[in-house]
């Protein structure tokens, strides 16, 4: 047997190098410069981040884009819609421009923040590029997030990022402007005869800017549209979205290649599935309520500040004095959330099922509200804290309820009729309120019909709390969760601050 040389390679075979191999390999760079506040996103970061990170920074990123879209979904101005995402933006998703530091762009927290920025977009790339709607709502979401950053940038750092990207616009010769120049006093709303003759104009595709041909402020002629400088935004947003869509299409196409690496796909997963509804975990102090405490007897007169899934639960528990397991289970974690002693837990449910014994209560569900709770069972980590209180999402994906089963979101899991019929009987009766609820169940878009029902039950207080701003935007951002629900709703009808501070909340018994 002939040994063939090692450092030879056959003519006849192809010397290629495995993907597998190629994705660990060593990037051309590590660290990407940010001059610009703004950014297209055009070449993808390579440089090493945590899991952790990586995670994170999807996470804070897909808050602001859900926010943006309940904004739109309620009709908000963009006045309205700019007020109520920049604390949001300020918390989750800071970006300041040049100017804020006196090292300019060499300063590491805008250096930090820019990289955030930049990786958080792609990680979402990754996440919403698998089908054809996610990749057309998030190029629709993002261009929103961009068009909201290009207004509030600085005007000589917005000058600056336009000059670096280069398009190659066709600028309107002076004699054409002037041969044009009555065509284009006309069609263009407010143009002053000073601007016309002083000002810049463009000759884009009418294609390019859809906003402006359908608002009538520009003039079309042989397929081009003639756009003043003053105008830019709009071609600038349109190439954002034009560059956005094609990004995302080559990132469906290199897909198939993360389904090896079972760190990233299980996050990307979770992350596509959150985008209808944003996951919320609740911490300790976020569903606390200083000097409130709940007992089992004050759960039926709470009852009123819970969302319709959990008073669907109550009333279908009151009715028949029974749930079945994941209903059970699914109020108890609701109730352990609101701030529900493991003793008065137990006491709760063993008045509820008052058709059974003492006996039979101990052996078939004591031990079950004891696990959820921690008390028993599971791993040494989760001992002692249980299970967490479901959120919207979870409740929107996992365990669709059967036959005879109330649990689930009556948004999603009820037929229209009876969703209106559950929304009557709890005091919902203005008709506009049920019709847009009808919409929106119909777009799939169930946590903003919750959130209608929540500011038409608290129109009033929501009024109040806006006018002697004792709540910010950041208080009252879109409800993602149960015992947000409830906390936002208990702390509106007693008049208390937004974080339970203020006026002295007591339980009703």
């Amino acid at each position: 047997m002939i040994r063939q040389p090692t450092g030879r390679i056959d003519p006849k075979r192809q010397n290629t190098i495995s993907h597998k191999k190629k994705q660990f390999a060593d990037p051309t760079y590590r660290q990407q410069e940010y001059p610009n506040r703004l950014s297209f996103y055009d070449v993808p970061p390579t440089a090493e981040i945590t899991l952790e990170q990586f995670e994170q920074w999807a996470i804070d990123r897909l808050r602001i884009l859900a926010e943006l879209e309940a904004c739109s979904f309620r009709n908000k101005t963009p006045a309205e819609t700019a007020a109520h995402i920049t604390p949001l933006l300020q918390r989750y998703l800071p970006l300041y421009s040049n100017t804020s530091s006196p090292l300019g762009p060499q300063d590491d927290k805008l250096k930090l923040e820019r990289q955030k920025d930049h990786y958080s977009h792609f990680i979402l790339r990754l996440a919403f590029s698998s089908t054809e709607d996610l990749r057309r709502r998030f190029t629709r979401i993002e261009s929103a997030l961009f068009k909201l950053r290009f207004q509030t940038d600085d005007a000589r750092e917005r000058q600056a990022f336009i000059e670096s990207l280069d398009f190659n616009w066709e600028v309107v010769p002076e004699v054409e402007k002037r041969d044009l120049g009555p065509h284009l006093l006309n069609a263009t709303p407010g143009l002053r005869r000073q601007e016309l003759e002083d000002g810049g104009w463009f000759k884009v595709d009418w294609e390019m800017v859809p906003e402006l041909v359908e608002s009538r402020r520009v003039f079309v002629k042989n397929g081009k549209a003639y756009v003043p400088a003053r105008e830019q935004m709009s071609m600038v947003l349109a190439e954002f979205s034009a560059r956005l869509d094609k990004g995302l299409e080559l990132t469906s196409r290199a897909l198939p290649r993360l389904d090896e690496d079972d760190r990233l796909t299980p996050i990307l997963t979770h992350l596509s599935k959150n985008f209808a509804t944003p996951d919320s975990t609740l911490a300790d102090a976020d569903s606390a309520l200083p000097g409130a405490p709940i007992t089992a007897a004050s759960v039926d007169a709470l009852a009123q500040h819970f969302p319709l899934c959990m008073r669907n639960l109550h009333a279908t528990l009151r009715a028949n004095s029974h749930l079945k397991h994941f209903g059970r289970l699914q109020y108890t974690l609701f109730l352990k959330g609101l701030g529900l002693s493991l003793e008065d837990c137990l006491l709760f449910w063993r008045r509820a099922f008052r058709l059974i014994t003492d006996d039979t209560f101990n052996k078939e569900y004591r031990y079950n509200v004891r696990h959820a709770y921690g008390d028993v069972g599971g791993d040494a980590l989760r001992r002692g804290r249980g299970y967490a209180p479901f959120s919207c999402q979870k409740i929107l994906t996992e365990h669709p309820p059967g036959s005879g089963e109330s649990h689930g979101c009556p948004y999603r899991h009820f037929s229209v009729d009876n969703l209106s019929a559950l929304l009557q009987t709890t005091g919902v009766n203005d008709r506009e309120v049920l019709r847009g609820v009808k919409e929106d169940v119909e777009r799939k878009r169930y946590h903003i019909a919750c959130n209608r029902v929540f500011e038409w039950a608290h129109r009033a207080d929501l009024k109040r709390v806006k006018e002697d701003g004792s709540w910010g935007a950041a208080d009252l951002d879109v409800i993602v969760h149960p015992n947000t629900y409830f906390k936002r709703s208990y702390l509106l009808r007693n008049g208390a601050g937004a974080g339970g501070v203020g006026k002295e909340v007591e339980m009703e018994t």
